[in-house]
């Protein structure tokens, strides 16, 4: 292994450019596109295998995958890929991962349901007893310049208690510590950072905060409830009076429910126009779900992420 590489290996991560760094560095990694007769996930697999992330497995119909191939230009691109044609991409997919056949599996033109169906098979899917949930990471800047947050879960788990928090607080530890993050400060959010008995996830927030203080985590800072001002800020938190290593410094967000995390996410990626990418955690391999609407090159940051993951 060269200098170079054991350098990155051991440097924090702070933006995307180091993030598809680090993935060229480790990968490629077989990434399944399911349902891959889909625009956006052939552009996107086209691009992270030029970067050398990735080797693609496109499964699906595979007479429309060449057909949309063709209208993109991309027909040499399947000189390089596998294709596995079948009219079952999620179990296919899923049948893959199990026999360590795929090392990531990449959303295409299917509802995000009908995959996590298949892969929460009681008999053939890829379930650990973890809970899986849905970790996203968004570039902004802090005092020392750029940094990279995470913020779960904003896709999978609804309405998630107290020990669906605990894995999805353990998920984002996890994440970050594959960033080179070696002590994560996570940042258990609420509307406020007042405790009160009307608004539960303050409640769910102090006893994360207590678990947290009690090492339960592991390496890793746990502090809530935090809203999101005093949670990235400085300047909010001590204009709060709030005095924690993670008040203002949150390296991990983790959002009360499914719907603030979409509601954060999406201002993330469409209102602010940062850098965007996430990761269904808690399989036997990385899952990626992104939306349609999202851009190849959110899918490429993805598949550099489940990269990341996949070589921990």
């Amino acid at each position: 292994m060269s200098s170079t590489t054991l350098l990155m290996e051991t440097q924090a991560i702070r933006n995307f450019d180091q993030l598809l760094a680090r993935a060229q560095a480790l990968g490629p990694k077989r990434v399944a596109a399911i349902c891959a007769e889909d625009e956006v996930a052939l552009k996107a697999t086209a691009s992270a295998f030029a970067l050398g992330i990735i080797q693609p497995v496109l499964i699906g119909d595979e007479a429309k995958i060449r057909s949309l191939a063709a209208e993109l230009h991309l027909s040499a691109f399947l000189d390089h890929a596998q294709i596995v044609h079948t009219d079952n991409a999620a179990a296919v997919a899923v049948q893959m991962a199990r026999a360590g056949e795929a090392d990531i599996l990449l959303k295409g033109h299917l509802r995000t349901d009908q995959l996590l169906g298949a892969v929460l098979d009681r008999e053939h899917g890829l379930r650990t007893g973890r809970v899986l949930a849905d970790i996203a990471l968004f570039q902004m800047e802090d005092a020392d310049g750029q940094k990279l947050v995470s913020q779960g879960d904003g896709g999978v788990t609804i309405a998630p208690t107290l020990e669906q928090k605990v894995e999805i607080t353990r998920s984002s530890i996890e994440l970050m510590h594959c960033l080179g993050v070696r002590r994560p400060k996570v940042a258990i959010l609420s509307a406020t950072e007042a405790i009160s008995e009307a608004m539960p996830s303050t409640i769910d927030a102090r006893a994360l905060a207590e678990m947290g203080a009690a090492g339960e985590f592991g390496d890793a800072d746990v502090f809530g409830p935090l809203a999101l001002d005093n949670a990235l800020f400085g300047w909010a938190a001590q204009a709060k009076g709030i005095h924690h290593p993670v008040a203002g410094h949150a390296d991990c967000l983790v959002v009360p429910n499914i719907e603030a995390g979409n509601l954060l996410g999406k201002c993330i990626t469409f209102l602010m126009k940062t850098p965007y990418a996430h990761v269904v955690l808690g399989a036997k391999v990385p899952i990626l779900i992104p939306s349609r609407v999202e851009s190849p090159d959110d899918k490429v940051r993805a598949m550099a992420l489940g990269v990341l993951f996949a070589t921990r």
